[in-house]
């Protein structure tokens, strides 16, 4: 036998699965997370995190009672293409923060999408969220499409929050409320 073992998968769709991250993947969430100068702009990562400082916050993911994190895997090939959280978890009022980063080369192909109703499904379905937020900067429009398009409504816009190249951007809170979900899933 001695063949790859199966990936416990959380949640499928039709072209991605979610999985817990396993220690094999850091150097892929490396490049994830570093590799990209545009898509680090985009979600306003203002630094390069070194492989020490990701290994040990990987570990402390991984242990929080607040948050999960989800590698975004390809069912075809079962490769590693981006990552989903939710953070911020707060059981009394059924709320949590919501994030994706995916590759670059996976980018605009629909797995994001894909990978955000799957995070979804898991927030409202498994964890009984009531509701998930995010912020995304107004320099990122396919984050704003991607976030409209799986039922994200805009609640209003932070002035002048981030400071990048010399110059302030705007970012836009947005939200989902579980019936709003169920009602879009379940018409």
């Amino acid at each position: 036998m001695g063949g790859k073992p199966l990936a416990v998968k959380v949640l499928s769709g039709g072209r991605v699965y979610l999985r817990p991250f396993e220690a094999g993947d850091l150097p892929r969430v490396y490049e994830i997370v570093n590799g990209d100068a545009e898509g680090r702009r985009l979600t306003g990562t203002q630094r390069v995190f070194p492989m020490d400082v990701l290994t040990e916050a990987m570990r402390s993911f991984a242990l929080a009672a607040n948050r999960v994190d989800f590698a975004v895997c390809r069912e075809e090939d079962d490769q590693l293409i981006g990552e989903v959280v939710l953070n911020g978890i707060d059981a009394i009022n059924r709320t949590a923060n919501f994030r994706i980063a995916m590759h670059p080369e996976y980018r605009d192909q629909g797995y994001g999408s894909e990978a955000t109703d799957l995070m979804l499904e898991y927030g409202f379905g498994v964890l009984n969220l009531h509701r998930i937020e995010l912020e995304v900067y107004t320099i990122n429009p396919r984050a704003i499409h991607v976030y409209e398009k799986a039922g994200f409504q805009r609640e209003g816009v932070k002035r002048q929050n981030w400071f990048y190249n010399h110059q302030y951007y705007d970012s836009i809170v947005m939200s989902i409320l579980d019936h709003e979900y169920r009602a879009r899933k379940h018409p």
